[in-house]
């Protein structure tokens, strides 16, 4: 399925049936890395949208120079196509950061925003830290360089992404360097508070036990600026790939949010 928007057209990952719940992937990654989760939530009564950034898939439109509120306004146009909306909006590591800029652009489209291993943005008051400091951008940004060793890639994986004991090399594959770009100057040109309070939407804030992105000193960054709005939820034996990891233990905690949310 696709959806085109102007100069844009996004290509659609969707499945199941019923109150719609939209995944955004990682940095430079595809909606593919959630397929078991998908499958999760469509088996337990949902209709799952996975919006492919531009560039990956058939998704297409400018690249240079965008924003989070360009980003934002591809996913709220597909929202938008389905009639989905209010929609739960999930958003993985820099997902997170597109899913809180919808609920702050279009908060009429929202019904609640999950973080899944979603670095806050901000540290706690007092803090002299950044919210992630020169030497994981590096880890994070590793492994979508191709003109890397793979052991070095490896390596940047295991700092990064999965915890003790987990495999990395599940995720050697699936990157993709354009779109990490166009994605990292969104990020880096749009000020944090333009979306760093996800509008007004109630936040399930999924922690991985074992994130150096998000590492545990800043766990209660979000819920102590934004009070009761934020629930959260720890996943144990996980690191910042989450997903791989622990999908079923992500898939049910997205789906109870789901639920009470839609309860309101």
């Amino acid at each position: 399925m696709s959806v085109t928007r102007g100069e844009v057209t996004i290509d659609v990952l969707a499945q199941g049936e019923g109150p719609a719940i939209v995944i955004l992937p990682s940095l430079g990654r595809s909606g593919n890395d959630y397929d078991a989760v998908s499958g999760i939530l469509a088996a337990d009564g949902f209709r799952v949208l996975r919006p492919q950034p531009r560039g990956i898939g058939d998704s297409r439109g400018p690249m240079e120079n965008l924003t989070m509120h360009d980003l934002a306004a591809d996913v709220a146009s597909v929202i938008e196509h389905e009639h989905a909306a209010p929609a739960v909006v999930v958003g993985h590591a820099f997902g997170n950061f597109v899913a809180r800029e919808v609920a702050a652009d279009r908060p009429d489209l929202v019904s609640g925003v999950v973080l899944a291993a979603g670095s806050a943005g901000k540290v706690p008051p007092g803090s002299k830290e950044l919210p992630i400091g020169p030497e994981m951008r590096k880890a994070i940004d590793g492994p979508s360089d191709m003109s890397l060793p793979e052991e070095k890639r490896l390596e940047y994986l295991r700092i990064a992404f999965f915890a003790p004991g987990h495999d990395p090399s599940v995720w050697l594959g699936g990157w993709n360097t354009a779109v990490h770009h166009m994605e990292s100057h969104a990020r880096e040109h749009t000020p944090v508070d333009d979306y760093f309070a996800a509008g007004k939407a109630p936040i399930l804030d999924l922690q991985a036990d074992h994130d150096p992105v998000a590492p545990r000193r800043f766990a209660g960054v979000l819920k102590s600026m934004l009070g009761d709005r934020v629930t959260i939820v720890v996943i144990p034996d996980a690191s910042h790939a989450l997903v791989p990891e622990q999908p079923a233990a992500v898939g049910a905690a997205i789906a109870e949010f789901a639920r009470k949310v839609a309860a309101r």
